[in-house]
């Protein structure tokens, strides 16, 4: 773990918390358009008076310091893997090594399954983004109200549709765009607070106490439309390998804290003066000539937000097929310099539909609201005891201080969760049957493979019995080289002794090609690659790579140095294993996860097109497995 990661750009502090502002806050900062007017509605039986308004005011202010300053900002980012954060990135600390394997494999499917709940988040943020802020034309004039819909759905698809285009072209805006967003936040609530001062005084933690007190279950249900104000929160963990921890903070401490604490405040000042304005505190702040204005810049810097979501849901993707537990996607680059943006087709066009879906099933940003909050207090409650294990683990911290920090935070975090529960009918099951799908379909992947591998690679030839046994009667060598790829450091492939049987020949050089997945998210480049010579024309190569790479194995055969070798790629051939599954279903794997997981392969992108080998140089060698 590291500090601060390296950036290969050596770009200003200025810069990079310029475009923090864009790409990490922008979830939280769409917040303040519907998360009062949620905390106050009407159907949690509280009623808009000055105890309750000074009392929720007070709630999202401490919710704000204690999660996301203190935990997110002070604690969490901490324990960064290398340089990079979120879920999946935290779960390789804790990954199963040696003895430690059955006591940690708990922790692993914990942080499995939070990375899947970020699958149904990546689904809400979008459209209830977006129709919260296109559901402000509807204060400008009721003429608006029936086309609230079709123009939500018309940006989603729009948003969606350029996503190939990657986000290289436009992201240079969307600083400058969510920080003109800020400041119109930071405006509006000071014209309000300075018509009603008496309203600062919820940042007394007093006032949340007393409405706790005066409310009771009522006020636990408030609590669960406070957490709104944090959504989001992750976002500034996941994104460190981008931006680094300092930009993040300093953004956060200077900019977005202040920002939204001063419309959050303003918006409580315009329901003390007005508590009619409670329907639509937000938008009402503004006089009705800056309406059309603010659904615009509103409408902005949701497609931004929803932007980073999406992006960020592609980055989770990758991440978890590298890691072996989601099959083969198609990925593709969209942008020449910034590895990190990535674009996958099945992850965008599913996640456009859920989006649609929801706007239509839903109908309005309230009633998603029900559906949000149950994905995102779960993830964050997973955080916490990933990171107290990391803490413990790998950061040095004593017992006693991580039961003290961990179970307090662990305390706020299952309140939050407590307070979300009775969403679940009304909606909240939905993220949480995305994540239970996306959850079954990484275990099973995960399982069925090394199922395969076992099978595949059981009791493989050690490479002095394959010399002895071709000894006598040498088979034709060939020129050129052939790579064959295999899960095994050890013994001799599969796919070369199929070769060696039916076509009875070998190269002249033969490369035996294992890809090592690290738990860290970069390999440095003197680790890369281990060449061994075993003689006889054969090699043995095992190269690194991280979570966060990509595996480019044409650019390492080209920088492997060895002497004698040199890499020609017309002359070089790729032997790739392409298994047929057969479902038979065994204790280890239930049928019914043996078909799911036959289903995955055989639609998995082809290996020749995911590691990036040129048709014309990929050899497919079929083997048929049952398990």
């Amino acid at each position: 773990m590291t500090d601060t990661p390296e950036h290969p750009n050596k770009e200003s502090l200025a810069a990079l918390s310029l475009a923090a502002l864009g790409v990490v806050f922008g979830d939280i900062g769409t917040s303040p358009i519907y998360a009062i007017r949620e905390s106050l509605h009407t159907s949690h039986g509280v009623d808009v008076s000055v105890s309750s308004t000074l009392g929720v005011l007070s709630l999202i202010f401490w919710s704000l310091i204690l999660v996301i300053t203190i935990k997110y900002l002070g604690l969490v980012l901490r324990a960064d893997n290398n340089g990079e954060g979120g879920i999946i990135a935290l779960t390789a600390l804790v990954m199963p090594r040696g003895e430690a394997r059955g006591r940690r494999r708990l922790l692993v499917l914990l942080g499995l399954f939070g990375a899947a709940l970020l699958y149904g988040d990546s689904m809400i943020t979008p459209a209830i983004s977006v129709l919260s802020a296109i559901e402000g034309l509807e204060v400008v004039t009721p003429v608006f109200t029936p086309y609230v819909i079709p123009i939500t759905l018309g940006i989603l698809v729009a948003l969606f549709w350029f996503q190939r285009r990657g986000t290289a072209g436009v992201g240079a805006v969307f600083g400058p765009v969510t920080l003109v967003w800020f400041l119109t936040l930071a405006v509006l609530g000071i014209a309000q607070i300075i018509r009603n001062p008496q309203v600062m005084a919820a940042l007394s933690p007093v006032y949340a106490v007393r409405f706790f007190a005066e409310h009771g279950m009522s006020g636990i249900l408030v609590l669960g439309s406070v957490f709104l104000v944090v959504t989001g929160g992750e976002a500034l963990y996941a994104d460190i390998g981008h931006f680094g921890k300092k930009p993040i903070r300093l953004t956060w401490t200077f900019v977005v804290l202040p920002a939204l604490v001063l419309n959050y405040f303003g918006q409580g000042a315009l329901i003390l003066r007005q508590p009619a304005a409670v329907e639509a505190p937000f938008y009402l702040m503004a006089p009705r000539w800056a309406l059309v204005p603010l659904v615009g810049i509103a409408t902005a810097a949701t497609v931004i937000a929803s932007q980073a979501v999406i992006s960020g849901a592609f980055s989770l993707t990758r991440q978890a097929v590298q890691m072996g537990y989601l099959p083969r996607l198609r990925i593709e680059h969209t942008s020449p310099s910034q590895i990190g943006q990535v674009y996958l087709p099945a992850v965008n066009w599913g996640l456009m539909v859920a989006c649609l879906l929801l706007v239509l099933g839903f109908g309005s940003s309230s009633r998603l609201a029900s559906a949000y909050g149950v994905a995102v207090t779960t993830d964050m409650v997973f955080t916490t005891i990933l990171f107290a294990v990391v803490a413990y683990m790998r950061l040095g911290w004593k017992l006693w201080s991580v039961l003290v920090v961990a179970g307090g935070f662990l305390l706020v975090d299952l309140s939050f969760w407590t307070a979300n529960l009775h969403k679940i009918p009304s909606g909240g099951w939905f993220p949480l049957l995305v994540a239970a799908t996306v959850f079954t379909v990484m275990t099973t992947w995960k399982t069925g493979t090394a199922l395969v591998r076992a099978r595949m690679d059981h009791r493989p030839m050690p490479f002095d019995a394959f010399i002895a046994a071709i000894e006598p009667n040498p088979p034709a060598r060939v020129p050129g080289t052939a790579v064959f790829m295999t899960t095994s450091p050890e013994g001799v492939p599969r796919t070369l002794l199929h070769n060696l049987k039916h076509n009875k020949v070998l190269h002249e050089r033969v490369i035996l090609l294992t890809i090592d997945m690290q738990e860290i998210p970069r390999v440095r480049a003197a680790e890369r690659a281990e060449v061994s010579d075993l003689g006889h024309g054969f090699l043995r190569v095992v190269a690194r790579f991280g979570f966060m790479e990509d595996i480019a194995i044409r650019a390492l055969l080209a920088r492997l140095e060895h002497p004698g070798y040199r890499y020609d790629e017309m002359s070089t051939s790729f032997f790739f294993g392409e298994v047929i599954v057969v479902p038979e279903g065994s204790s280890t794997m239930p049928r019914w996860r043996a078909a799911l997981y036959a289903r995955l392969q055989r639609n998995a992108e082809r290996a020749s097109t995911y590691f990036g080998i040129p048709a014309n140089r990929y050899v497919g060698l079929g083997a048929q497995v049952e398990i």
